[in-house]
């Protein structure tokens, strides 16, 4: 594909967002281009709304994969475009339009001959909701496609076009979605002393779950916990007799996920305690463990983009980041990287806009990337 038919893919992509497990016009259209690429070679199989390219190698010693994620979010797209979100109230605001369209450029360049290797180009459902790589492999949906080595891409919109960034062991974090609901007795605001405040109540659960990070996470390795939601009352005059409150928690190991949990739990039945209410605390972390990059795979990849012409490699920080590519990466090795695409709004902002340069771009070095594995 040259870059015009790549843009052009992205754009139509990106009209499209769709979330997770209900990716049903944008697997179609993959499939529509996955056609167009017909070699005797290759074959597909689909779950659910994901789709697995296999591309058979002519004297195959192993399995490559390479893994785009293929939804969108529940977010309304403010970037005025000719090739603007069609699906009200969705956009692809963390790039996995580029994502796919690089998916599908690799493999149309890793069709041009047969490979020596086989080679798995997975299009996974469901990064964003619902960890859809941790169901596929726990469902077997790869079978004997399962890869013996994984990799990955994010896009990173503080990174200019043509930089490349990762690291050996963890790039980003493990999170764990927070869901908390408080239930007390409501009444009306002449009267306090008959009822018992929510919106105290949650407001003192918010603010003591900020020690936990303060006084209960070693200062050298790291934890985030945000409350994005808060959710009470339904007049000035009326005491909450509800409260509900959400949020995530980031950590970069489990170990430290699962303490922090713990503390969350405590904090509620203190708090329900203290204010003679109920709680809910409700913990989601599904598959989104850390994302640890394999020694091997990844040194393999930083000597490849050091020596690569026109890409600035610099070694990446760990980010508090989550990701549902950890938990493949968890159950085989492989290397997850940061890509360039200078957007001056940041991932999962209405305003997010990437650079289109980015996708030739990476199609170009990250093939290239992928013939040295075949050697």
């Amino acid at each position: 594909m040259i870059q015009e038919q790549l843009i052009e893919i992205r754009r139509q992509l990106h009209k499209i967002p769709e979330i997770g497990l209900e990716e049903e016009k944008t697997q179609k259209r993959l499939l529509e281009i996955i056609l167009l690429i017909d070699k005797e070679f290759i074959e597909y199989k689909t779950w659910r709304t994901g789709i697995m390219v296999f591309v058979h190698g002519k004297n195959p010693q192993k399995t490559i994969g390479w893994r785009a994620d293929i939804d969108g979010l529940p977010i309304a797209e403010e970037v005025l475009s000719d090739f603007q979100s069609e699906h009200e109230g969705y956009m692809h605001a963390c790039g996995h339009d580029f994502h796919m369209t690089i998916g599908l450029g690799l493999l149309e360049q890793m069709s041009v001959e047969q490979p020596e290797n086989n080679y798995l180009f997975l299009f996974q459902p469901a990064e964003e909701n619902e960890a859809g790589g941790m169901l596929m492999y726990e469902a077997g949906a790869f079978g004997t496609w399962l890869p013996d080595e994984f990799y990955g891409l994010h896009v990173n919109p503080e990174l200019p076009v043509g930089q490349i960034t990762t690291k050996i062991g963890t790039l980003f974090a493990a999170t764990c979605e927070v869901q908390i609901t408080l239930t007390g007795k409501g009444g009306h605001a002449a009267f306090p002393h008959a009822s018992n405040d929510m919106i105290v109540a949650g407001m003192s659960l918010v603010q003591q779950a900020q020690t936990i990070v303060s006084r209960n996470v070693n200062p050298v390795e790291g934890a985030v916990v945000t409350f994005g939601t808060f959710h009470a009352g339904s007049a000035t005059n009326v005491i909450a007799g509800e409260a509900t409150i959400s949020g995530t928690i980031r950590t970069l190991t489990e170990e430290m996920n699962q303490l922090t949990q713990i503390r969350i739990r405590e904090i509620g039945e203190g708090i329900a305690k203290s204010f003679n209410c109920e709680v809910v605390v409700s913990l989601d972390q599904k598959g989104y463990v850390p994302v640890i990059n394999d020694p091997q795979t990844t040194e393999k990849f930083i000597f490849f983009m050091k020596q690569e012409p026109d890409v600035v490699f610099e070694e990446a920080e760990v980010a508090m980041t989550g990701e549902d590519f950890g938990y493949l990466l968890s159950k085989v090795p492989g290397t997850m990287f940061w890509l360039g695409v200078d957007s001056p709004y940041g991932l999962h902002s209405a305003k997010f806009e990437p650079k289109e340069a980015a996708i030739p771009f990476a199609v170009e070095h990250i093939s290239h990337f992928l013939k040295f594995l075949d050697k």
